[in-house]
């Protein structure tokens, strides 16, 4: 058997996919919906899920691989708790949204796209967040934090480590 192959394990999260996917197979195009369920479940897209995915859909690999890279909610490595999301638009860069991104991954000791070693947050950018007024602008997980320096950012993540361990 193919799965055998792989050395899927048999585990609650691989049970669930594989009932999702038996569950959407013959709608149209079910790739993508097929993948943000399988994120959902794993928290990224390793090798192993992507290859499972490939196999339960018929799908090549090479594709599967193709649309996880292309499309940037992907993620092939795990994130931490807490995803630091830098605005790196127009008016947040004019604001200075490099400098504050520059400190922040100086803090974290991580690039964009890291993730601590506590896994604790991954630092991404994004491209806009519609709060233009309150450049620049980060958002940890759903909170807006705006008009930022370097040094409010660095107390932001701090406070916010802070309080999650009391």
């Amino acid at each position: 058997m193919e799965n055998e192959r792989l050395h899927i394990p048999d585990n609650e999260q691989y049970r669930e996919l594989k009932k999702f996917i038996s569950e959407h197979k013959k709608t149209p195009g079910p790739l993508i919906q097929v993948l943000h369920k399988a994120q959902s479940i794993f928290g990224y897209l390793p090798s192993e899920v992507q290859k499972f995915v490939s196999v339960e859909l018929n799908v090549p690999l090479s594709e599967i691989y193709g649309v996880v890279t292309f499309y940037n909610f992907f993620r092939t490595e795990p994130i931490g708790k807490h995803v630091v999301n830098v605005c790196t638009g127009t008016a947040c860069h004019v604001k200075g949204s490099k400098v504050v991104l520059d400190a922040l991954t100086r803090e974290l000791g991580v690039g964009v796209g890291g993730t601590t070693e506590d896994k604790f947050y991954t630092v991404s950018t994004a491209r806009c967040f519609g709060a233009c007024g309150l450049a620049p602008v980060m958002v940890i997980d759903e909170e807006v934090f705006g008009r930022l320096s370097p040094q409010k950012a660095i107390n932001i993540i701090r406070d916010f480590k802070k309080a999650e361990e009391n």
